[in-house]
């Protein structure tokens, strides 16, 4: 579905370019604007700054002098409000909602979503509202549930893609060769070899030494690299003189 975040007469510059970095890192990028407080909000230094890379976000995003150019082909429309009113739409769990709506994606593919989000000083209007077919009020403590904007932005385009299919998580670090049962049992034989050299292991009586380093090593699924490791320790041990101790 077609995502669209609406921002209504931000006051703050520094928060259309965190929200234009919060919508990037989950892979939208349609951000209207309507009526901001800045008319250059989109080449301000401060929005620039905390944008952090999500130019093509803000090079991308519009502003509109009302909330109807800015709804313009959008199907499905979400206000976040914290405050309950006692006319307009329901207020739904925004996971909630949004598992509704893509369950009906098949009825409606071609249809847009679009999030709105007011003012910081005075958040959404009344009138504003009561054009959405849904109210969106995320979990937080009763006791503080004061969200900045950009924050508010994060939360529910994490939600959203969340409800789209998410992201593979990027592993951080390539995996490594799982060491086969060959080099284990090598290096246990290296390691008893250095064992018996410095005097911790008695070949005449071993005991079940070797057997529980061996259980030890299999359950730590070593890696090629780290059977090198091991192998170099004994190594040492066996250049070392035993006598020295």
């Amino acid at each position: 579905m077609h995502t669209r975040f609406i921002l209504i007469q931000t006051s703050h510059a520094g928060n259309v370019g965190a929200a234009a970095r919060a919508m990037k890192v989950m892979g939208f990028t349609d951000l209207v604007l309507v009526s901001p407080r800045w008319a250059n909000v989109l080449r301000r230094e401060e929005t620039i700054q905390r944008a952090s890379g999500a130019l093509d976000v803000l090079n991308n995003a519009r502003i509109v002098d009302t909330l109807d150019e800015a709804l313009e082909g959008m199907s499905h429309v979400c206000a976040t409000a914290m405050t309950p009113r006692d006319f307009g739409p329901p207020t739904f769990e925004p996971r909630a909602h949004f598992a509704n709506l893509v369950a009906q994606q098949d009825n409606n593919a071609q249809q847009g979503v679009a999030f709105l989000f007011g003012s910081e000083r005075f958040g959404m209007r009344n009138e504003d509202v009561y054009r959405c077919h849904a109210c969106l009020s995320i979990p937080t403590d009763p006791k503080f549930g004061s969200l900045n904007l950009a924050s508010a932005v994060q939360v529910l385009a994490y939600d959203w893609r969340q409800a789209l299919g998410g992201f593979a998580v990027q592993s951080a670090t390539p995996q490594a060769s799982v060491a086969d049962a060959q080099q284990v049992a090598g290096m246990l034989a290296h390691w008893e070899q250095a064992l018996t050299h410095i005097g911790f292991l008695d070949p005449e009586s071993p005991k079940k030494l070797m057997p529980r380093l061996n259980q030890l090593f299999n359950r730590a699924h070593l890696s090629e690299e780290e059977i090198h490791i091991l192998r170099g320790v004994a190594k040492q041990m066996l250049l070392s003189d035993p006598h020295k101790r």
